[in-house]
């Protein structure tokens, strides 16, 4: 059973008649939730609003531009929702593709944002996303036509991206530069995170995170240079990725430093704006007692939906097209 709480209202008004998830046939478990994101890969039709690119070029004197596609249709009236993918995924995504899909429907125009050396951004940046890499998001956001953010902007954020998503809400507080904000399966204990994704069960997820993590820093502008390249290549897991590669490159003392600073769990308390967090309690990737922990905790910004079953950002559920998610994310931001 869910958990039961003050949240359930929103589950109540989000999801209408299929308040509860149930997953589709035959995706019934956690894990089939997630592989379903990697084997059926439907792709909505934006023939209504064709996506135009835009470029957001970053302050920090690396010369790296944040490339993302943009739906705009003619007469929006929602504010403007951007959307942040995960961990080796990109804006083309098909969790992002859906989203977008919905809230367009809805009325909202949508940004579909590449982070940092991802997908088509890898080939304008030198450097790369992490965890915790907030002032990229900030920085964008920051960087908006005002004639797209007439009605204000929400955002949501996948798996890594809710995490960054979190982080920057909690560094930002009451300015937090949303009106809004969703995170789907976000890992806001990455230490936990880390350790559930080295367990023996998990042992094919880690080979194919792995193989894209390494793919993603090889293609990036400019290549690597010797020490990093082989640094790549040497990593055996996530761990020693992230211990190797990831925290000397930016500035960490080790992968549990990274881990420990880059968490959006322990700041959760700090977010002052309206924040929906949609997680599944068999999601084989990312253990749920820090936002069980966060929900005990009480925020009355934040809004836990804790289901039992849904996978990875998955949610895959009966009698829908596009994941149980994206209707709940939809009406979460249809009350601001």
């Amino acid at each position: 059973m869910e958990s039961a709480s003050p949240i359930d209202e929103c589950v109540r008004k989000a999801a209408g008649a299929h308040a509860r998830f149930r997953p589709r046939f035959p995706w019934l478990n956690g894990d089939l939730q997630t592989v379903r994101n990697m084997i059926v890969r439907p792709r909505p039709g934006f023939a209504d609003a064709p996506a135009r690119r835009i470029a957001f070029a970053m302050d920090d004197g690396t010369g790296d531009s944040l490339l993302a596609d943009l739906h705009a249709p003619a007469a929006p009236r929602r504010p403007l929702a951007v959307l942040i993918h995960g961990l080796t995924g990109c804006g083309e995504s098909f969790y992002v593709l859906s989203t977008a899909r919905a809230l367009l429907d809805r009325g909202h125009p949508v940004l579909r944002l590449n982070l940092r050396g991802a997908g088509p951004s890898a080939g304008a940046c030198r450097e790369q996303y992490h965890a915790g890499r907030t002032a990229d998001v900030a920085r964008v956001l920051g960087a908006l036509d005002p004639a797209l953010t007439r009605e204000g902007v929400v955002a949501v954020g996948y798996s890594l991206g809710g995490n960054v998503l979190l982080k920057l809400l909690a560094e930002t507080g009451a300015a937090a530069p949303v009106r809004r904000a969703a995170a789907v399966s976000p890992p806001v204990d990455l230490a936990a995170a880390a350790r559930c994704i080295l367990r023996p069960r998990n042992r094919l997820y880690q080979r194919y995170l792995l193989a894209r993590m390494k793919a993603e820093a090889r293609a990036t502008r400019g290549g690597l240079d010797a020490r990093a390249a082989a640094a790549v290549a040497a990593a055996r897991d996530i761990v020693e990725y992230d211990d190797s590669v990831v925290a000397p490159r930016y500035g960490f003392a080790s992968a549990a430093d990274y881990y420990a600073r880059c968490s959006s769990g322990p700041r959760l308390g700090a977010i002052r704006v309206p924040t929906l967090v949609v997680h599944s309690r068999d999601d084989p990737w990312i253990p749920p007692a820090a936002l069980e922990a966060a929900a005990r905790a009480g925020n009355d910004s934040l809004r836990i939906v804790l289901t039992e079953r849904g996978g990875h950002v998955g949610f895959h559920g009966a009698g829908a097209a596009l994941p149980w998610h994206d209707g709940l994310v939809a009406a979460f931001f249809a009350e601001a």
